[in-house]
């Protein structure tokens, strides 16, 4: 049965302090097998919870979908598993009629653990893909005091992470507003589950958005913004060179560092008022 948390015992250790036992409590990581139309795709470890919108936004990203309506059904595996439960591990994805199906090369070899969103990837080719919401073009603008509250903002809706300390988060600002926070072991499937809920909600593309993560920005991550069409991209700790160079390329505003006090722009800083 899938969970979200999972309570442990830990043994507690400490210099000059006599050992005891105390609850913990654990973020869950189970594995989700996606489906599309009855054919294995991929395996992705994920943090059970809203895999509806994983699901989504993954393919979002995969450039298999670009609107809602290309989905006909979502739905679990039916049927009972050995243990007496549904198996809420498999997602099988209907498409509409005329949404083409994922070409070969698109699917996953092996499965993407929860720290990895591009691996099993069949050729390098695959990798970077061609968004049908370019987003160089967008003229949104954040003012430097929106971002540098966002990490706080953020924080403060982390209640995962409140009870484990082991879980990513990922959020939207949208006119102001964190419109979705999502959370989940794997930075991009954080993510994905964000641009997944603008999906199913018939907000894509993400236009004047900016996506704050709790994690480094990495291309991977470069590369589902710009899939959805968010602009601007905000991360607590560094990117990487080569998710700098893919934003520079297709027009994503990279901001790095963001810890609350100052940051640093990378790429398209016209975006950022002062």
């Amino acid at each position: 049965m899938a969970r979200v948390t999972k309570p442990w015992r830990v043994m507690r250790l400490g210099a000059g302090v006599p050992a005891r036992e105390r609850p913990d409590v654990l973020a869950g990581e189970e594995p989700l097998e996606i489906r599309i139309d009855g054919e294995p795709f991929t395996v992705t470890m994920r943090t059970p919870g809203s895999d509806f919108e994983l699901v989504s936004g993954f393919l979002v990203g995969e450039g298999v979908i670009t609107r809602r309506e290309q989905i006909r059904t979502m739905d679990y595996r039916s049927g009972i598993g050995a243990d007496g439960y549904r198996d809420y591990n498999v997602i099988d994805v209907k498409l509409a009629d005329g949404a083409a199906p994922p070409a070969a090369s698109q699917q996953r070899q092996v499965y993407t653990s929860s720290s990895c969103g591009v691996c099993g990837t069949a050729s390098i080719e695959t990798v970077q893909k061609e968004s049908a919401y370019p987003v160089a073009g967008d003229l949104g603008a954040v003012t430097l005091a929106e971002l540098l509250a966002l990490p706080g903002r953020l924080q403060e809706k982390q209640k995962v992470f409140g009870k484990t300390g082991g879980v990513h988060a990922a959020g939207l600002l949208v006119d102001g507003n964190l419109a979705c926070v999502r959370e989940d072991v794997g930075r991009h499937n954080a993510v994905d589950k964000v641009i997944g809920w603008g999906l199913l909600d018939g907000r894509l593309p993400l236009t004047g958005s900016v996506l704050q993560v709790s994690s480094r920005a990495s291309f991977e991550l470069v590369q589902k913004c710009a899939m959805a069409g968010i602009p601007v991209l905000s991360a607590v700790s560094a990117p990487s060179a080569l998710a700098v160079e893919l934003a520079a390329d297709v027009g994503v505003t990279v901001i790095g560092f963001n810890r609350g006090d100052a940051l640093n722009v990378y790429t398209r800083g016209d975006r950022v008022i002062e």
